[in-house]
């Protein structure tokens, strides 16, 4: 099994669902390291001053922006410090969203939120709940250093945990030229209509994504194992068992007095509370 990222809790209201957060992806891109063809030899990457050609130790090597084509603001770890989120096992959920408002642009990265002993009745509790109203979960999280956003949604007997990126992130729509949405501009008749109508009907199919299949890396895989076995190789390795970490909390947890409370002192919504934090936060810098 998989090492959990971190264990903790998912949040709203006053409710708290103990969790671990799991990779909900697995990589499987071919890695290829660059060898010198006279020998054999692996090449290294070198830190290279670019005007002296000399190679540049770790310790004298600092980060920076450029914000203009040769001119660098250099950025320390004091600053990158300043700047990373408060480290909190948690997924703080603000709102509650119609899973049909985000669209595809943003998804970005999956994980399982998978849930910890003594916590299995207010999962559910939670993924029932999201799949009647067919809502989802805008959250924020953060994952080692830095803070995402995210959307909590069930799939299965699952709740997902995707990142989702920023509309700062995305290409506004209206960056492209895309054809006006009135067939009539285009001259599209109704036949042309029907005709296409009949072809996407007659190719419609159940998806079953088990049928798709990565066919550059399979036969590029086939290729290097066929190699392997030539010259005799063997690949090894050792998978380590890693112990599922369990919740220490063995409380009996009173779901409708913690939901009837959330709603009664709910009085302003977890986004807008957010924001003036976030104002108020802003005030005591610029002063």
């Amino acid at each position: 099994m998989a090492k959990p990222i971190w264990s903790g809790a998912i949040s709203f209201g006053l409710l708290n669902i103990p969790v671990q957060l799991m990779p909900a992806e697995k990589r499987v891109d071919l890695h290829f390291r660059m060898l010198d063809h006279r020998n054999n030899s692996p090449v290294r990457y070198e830190r290279v001053n670019a005007e002296t050609g000399v190679e540049v130790p770790w310790k004298d090597i600092v980060k920076a922006f450029e914000y203009k084509k040769g001119s660098y603001v250099v950025v320390d770890k004091a600053d990158l410090k300043n700047a990373a989120p408060d480290s909190t096992e948690s997924v703080n959920i603000e709102a509650f969203v119609d899973i049909a408002d985000i669209t595809p642009r943003y998804f970005e990265k999956p994980y399982f939120l998978v849930p910890m002993k003594k916590a299995q009745k207010g999962y559910a509790l939670l993924r029932d709940t999201l799949r009647k109203l067919k809502k989802v979960g805008v959250a924020r999280v953060v994952i080692r250093t830095r803070e995402y956003l995210s959307v909590v949604m069930p799939e299965n007997d699952a709740l997902v945990l995707i990142l989702i990126r920023y509309q700062q992130e995305l290409v506004a729509v209206d960056e492209y030229d895309f054809p006006n949405t009135s067939r009539g501009a285009l001259k599209i008749s109704p036949k042309e209509m029907q005709m296409a109508e009949t072809l996407v009907e007659s190719m419609t199919a159940k998806w079953l994504p088990e049928t798709y299949h990565d066919e550059f890396r399979a036969k590029l895989s086939k290729t290097i194992e066929s190699r392997i076995k030539k010259k005799g190789g063997t690949v090894k390795g050792k998978l380590k068992q890693v112990k599922e970490q369990e919740s220490e909390s063995g409380k009996v947890v009173d779901f409708m007095a913690l939901l009837k409370k959330s709603i009664d002192t709910n009085k302003r919504t977890p986004a807008k509370a957010s924001a003036k934090k976030t104002a108020s936060r802003a005030r005591r810098k610029a002063s």
